[in-house]
């Protein structure tokens, strides 16, 4: 009688959200994702297994926006001694690659939409190998193991969500000429409607098989001959990559990117990535107004953000590459100095209009890059039992990436995330292609540590260049304006463009720009979506949160998942 009793107690304090938030929590932007890093976690996995397991169902479930195909960024926060790392799995250009990539016979670059589809625009998977290094440093479960959900999922199959019928369906036209893609997610001829049930036995082969022999069955043999092969005999754009370009890549553990924000510090991802410099750029310049006491609301809030926005990005454009072939002036970017000086060009009366580069310090003049799409991203988040914390952003660059597959994954677009035009005005860009480079990125997988030292927040988006503003509006809601990880996410987002300042459609976005007059231009509200995900420290324990915008959910170990 006393077992059952102490047996039900168990059972009801493990189904208790704030105590149970101590087992580790998960947050992604789709469920069965979020489940699989918790079950990891309650196996006794750590944040870093969970984070494992989650890339490879993610590559499954969500493929139009990540995967083992792609590469992506981990920040990692060890609750041991308190160090913060960063790993950067961003993909690299091919041996073949040359700066002179995507121009066109007449010199000049072709376009976009025209060199995405097929070989030209694949660069190394680098997801893998992050993967590998990740779980040697912090995993606690067998290497196997990880794996496992998704090999379910793939060979019993997954339901196909709203969000990738969506998708499936504008990419239609285009998939004429890509049968490996319609084999998988096409019914009678058409893309699979929602609720169809998918199988990817190809996938869980290959997960099968990395599971058993490591990366090196991804990197080397069969799979990798068949990434060759894929780009090489694409039906637009073949090309070279070659089976040593696979096997020479390596995942690099880089220096975290910190600063300081009031009373907190915040960390994140250095170079290839522009997110840690350009978020804590537009923080350093807002950091001198009193953003707490205009509140969200204030019109004078979102100005002061859209100026700052406007200048971080065009430091953005002019410094921002791979710092293992470009010199990138990341202290100088987020001296405290140069934001001061660089927060005098923002009037609270109205619009610069025009936003140049500035001068860090340690800086050589560069050309500005045009600006550079991307889409196909996913952010996904965990804590385990020990405290210790996750942020990571994984992407296959556009929707679908290349539009190719290999063994039931899709491979990215990712070399288009360097410039098409490599000189602008005869002056090299810091974003040119070139063998071996990484090209830039705006994900911003980032940790936030309070004044005692202790992780406060970690949160990250897709959405392209937009991941930036994403993760800043959501820090100013929680740091600035006291909002819990959710209501901050629910802030309407902001961004800029062709027509000026754009903000998003919904209630709160159509007030604010209807606010914006007296400063002499307007808000435009357009749709702007987005895929945050967070976890932060409550008074209750860790809690999850899921951007409301998707079907993204957070999980706390014994307790129900949540939207």
């Amino acid at each position: 009688m006393i077992k059952r009793l102490l047996a039900a107690a168990s059972f009801f304090l493990l189904a208790i959200p704030s105590l149970a938030a101590a087992q580790g929590v998960t947050s992604s932007a789709d469920p069965r994702a979020t489940e699989a890093g918790r079950e990891i976690l309650h196996q006794g996995g750590s944040a870093a297994d969970a984070a494992v397991a989650m890339v490879a169902v993610l590559t499954l479930v969500e493929p139009q926006s990540s995967g083992i195909g792609g590469g992506g960024f981990m920040v990692y926060h060890n609750a041991g001694d308190g160090s913060i790392s960063t790993i950067d799995g961003r993909e690299t250009a091919p041996a073949a690659a040359k700066p002179d990539r995507f121009l066109g016979p007449d010199g000049k670059p072709r376009g976009y939409m025209d060199v995405i589809p097929g070989g030209l625009s694949v660069g190394v998977p680098g997801n893998v190998r992050l993967m590998e290094m990740a779980h040697k440093k912090w995993g606690k479960l067998e290497w196997k193991a990880l794996f496992q959900p998704a090999i379910k999922l793939a060979e019993e199959g997954y339901q196909v969500t709203p969000a990738l019928n969506s998708w499936l369906v504008q990419f239609e036209p285009m998939w004429k000429e890509f049968p490996a893609a319609r084999a998988i997610y096409y019914v009678d001829g058409k893309p699979a409607p929602v609720g169809t049930t998918i199988r990817n036995p190809a996938y869980a082969a290959i997960l099968r098989d990395i599971a058993a022999r490591g990366p090196e069955a991804f990197y080397t043999g069969a799979n990798a001959k068949a990434i060759s092969d894929a780009v090489a005999k694409a039906p637009r754009n073949p090309s070279q990559l070659t089976l040593k370009d696979l096997a020479a890549y390596k995942a690099k553990e880089r220096p975290a990117v910190c600063t300081t924000y009031r009373i907190y510090k915040v960390c994140g991802m250095g170079p290839p990535s522009s997110g840690a410099t350009t978020v804590f750029g537009i923080l350093g310049m807002l950091e001198a107004y009193d953003m707490k006491a205009m509140g969200k609301d204030n019109p004078m809030s979102w100005h002061l953000l859209a100026e700052a926005m406007q200048l971080a990005y065009a430091d953005r454009a002019a410094y921002l590459g791979d710092s293992d072939f470009v010199d990138v002036p990341v202290k100088g970017l987020l001296d405290k100095a140069y934001l001061a000086e660089r927060r005098q060009l923002i009037s609270p009366f109205g619009a610069a209009g025009r936003y140049e580069p500035g001068a860090p310090p340690g800086a050589e003049p560069r050309a500005e890059a045009p600006p550079v799409k991307e889409q196909g991203t996913t952010h996904f988040v965990a804590v385990d039992a020990a405290g210790n914390v996750v942020s990571m952003t994984s992407t296959v660059e556009s929707i679908f990436g290349s539009q190719l597959m290999a063994n039931g994954y899709f491979l990215n677009n990712e070399l288009t995330d360097f410039d098409l035009a490599p000189a602008k005005d005869g002056i090299p860009t810091q974003n040119r292609v070139q063998a071996g480079k990484r090209p830039l990125s705006s994900m911003s997988p980032t940790i936030v540590y309070g004044p005692d030292g202790k992780v406060v927040l970690a949160v990250g988006s897709a959405g392209g260049k937009r991941i930036i503003m994403h993760v800043t509006k959501t820090l100013i809601g929680v740091l600035d304006w006291g909002l819990d990880a959710k209501s901050a996410m629910e802030l309407p987002n902001l961004y800029f463009g062709q027509r000026g300042v754009v903000i998003e459609n919904n209630a709160a976005g159509q007030a604010i720009a209807a606010k914006m007059k007296p400063f002499g231009y307007s808000f435009t509200a357009i749709d702007l979506g987005s895929k945050l995900n967070a976890v932060e420290r409550t008074d209750k324990g860790w809690q999850g949160a899921a951007d409301p915008r998707g079907p993204g959910t957070s999980a706390v170990d014994g307790a129900p998942p949540q939207g």
